[in-house]
């Protein structure tokens, strides 16, 4: 039977560790640039990034859902893998940038991409604020 202690609990989230800094295991710094990239900045690069390909879209198809996804998933294969940075990422002055490994920058952001596009990896975080995704390809988003 469950318990209503144990409800509370779950409702009043993980546990968390007040002294933990974001990043750390993954040896990035606390502050500053080359810190973990705030939420609310990852998250308005990626909807600067959507809105860039769904215009390109509408301009040359009428706004194809498919041919905005191929939009999106082509802008973040190339410019992650040639500068480390979408263009949505730049106005936001967060960049993504390898932790882990050593494969070529161009596997890591097939793998990111490939990933983000199945959507649930995307919104799994663990507890360095890294999305499964970045996990996976041995990324992490961070502060320009």
């Amino acid at each position: 039977m469950i318990e209503r202690k144990d409800l509370g609990a779950w409702l009043e989230g993980p546990p968390t560790d007040e002294e933990y800094v974001r990043g750390s295991r993954l040896g990035l710094p606390a502050e500053g640039s080359g810190s973990v990239a705030p939420i609310g900045r990852r998250i308005l690069s990626l909807l600067i990034d959507w809105a860039l390909c769904l215009l390109v879209s509408q301009l040359f198809t009428g706004g194809d859902p498919a041919m905005t996804l191929g939009l999106f998933a082509v802008e973040n294969l190339l410019l992650i893998s040639l500068f480390g940075i979408t263009i949505g990422q730049f106005a936001m002055a967060v960049r993504v940038t390898p932790v882990r490994g050593r494969q070529p920058i161009l596997l890591r952001s097939l793998i990111r991409i490939v990933l983000m596009l199945l959507l649930l990896p995307a919104i799994i975080w663990n507890r360095d604020a890294q999305p499964l995704h970045d996990v996976a390809a041995g990324t992490a988003v961070v502060r320009r």
